[in-house]
């Protein structure tokens, strides 16, 4: 075997090579229980960290992180060919294989000098690639187990492609002021609140996708700050906030609104 603790570096070769061996006869016990299920939250969860360090403009940090999700595609791989599906080559010619087919305009004879046009190659090829025939087919392709917002934004691009859509952003803000008015109905009785909060907020991700913006990444930001304002208010206050009246507070929101 490989003395792998006296190498000086590693590389692509030697992290498959510790993977068979962790999930290999005699090898790591846990690593060898896990199947594509149960490690399917550390996926996640690494992408996450990883996009987290993008944020951050952390290279080191990302390359760590860059680390931890290559290192989830190859376990994948892994426990795929133990169960005979597929192997970890088949991963790196498929994806280069769709690279390839996905950029007719470099690896063949299609035209496309923007960014836009690029895109809308990539659209029709994909399409082509996967048999969809329809605009119902494009809606049932995107993957359900996005974030909410990301599948729903995600979803109606899908359906304005089929021309199903406003003129303009004025309709969307309509179509937000009418999910408004049937939450507030069903608050009252009239209607069941947990559907007319979905409606209310898929008119919102609308607002946000003629307005060019990530829904997802709107929501975050939003998230983002309120954390922010509230440490700063609580930092702020040399009472405790319980204590305090809900005007008190919301002035104590407005000093540190400005600042943070």
């Amino acid at each position: 075997m490989i003395d792998f603790k006296s190498k000086e570096k590693y590389d692509f070769q030697d992290l498959l090579r510790v993977m068979d061996i962790l999930r290999g006869e005699g090898g790591c016990p846990w690593d060898r229980e896990q199947t594509h299920e149960s490690i399917r939250k550390n996926f996640i969860e690494e992408v996450y960290e990883a996009c987290e360090a993008i944020d951050l403009k952390d290279n080191t940090l990302l390359c760590e992180e860059l680390g931890d999700v290559l290192l989830q595609v190859v376990y994948h791989a892994d426990i795929a060919e133990d169960e005979g599906a597929f192997t970890m080559a088949d991963v790196c010619n498929g994806v280069t294989r769709k690279m390839v087919q996905r950029h007719p305009h470099i690896f063949g004879d299609a035209v496309a000098s923007t960014s836009s046009e690029v895109l809308d190659v990539w659209e029709d090829v994909k399409r082509k690639e996967k048999g969809q025939e329809t605009y119902a087919d494009t809606i049932r392709a995107v993957a359900r187990s996005l974030p909410a917002l990301a599948y729903a934004q995600k979803v109606q691009k899908k359906a304005a492609k089929a021309g199903f859509d406003w003129p303009d952003v004025s309709g969307a803000f309509d179509k937000l002021s009418e999910e408004t008015d049937e939450l507030k109905r069903a608050m009252n009785g009239d209607g069941d609140k947990t559907e007319e909060l979905g409606d209310l907020l898929f008119a919102a991700v609308n607002i946000a996708r003629f307005l060019d913006i990530d829904a997802e990444e709107a929501l975050e930001r939003a998230s983002k700050k309120f954390v922010r304002r509230f440490i700063a208010m609580e930092e702020a206050s040399d009472r405790d906030l319980r204590t305090m009246s809900l005007a008190e507070l919301e002035a104590l929101w407005e000093q540190v609104k400005h600042t943070v």
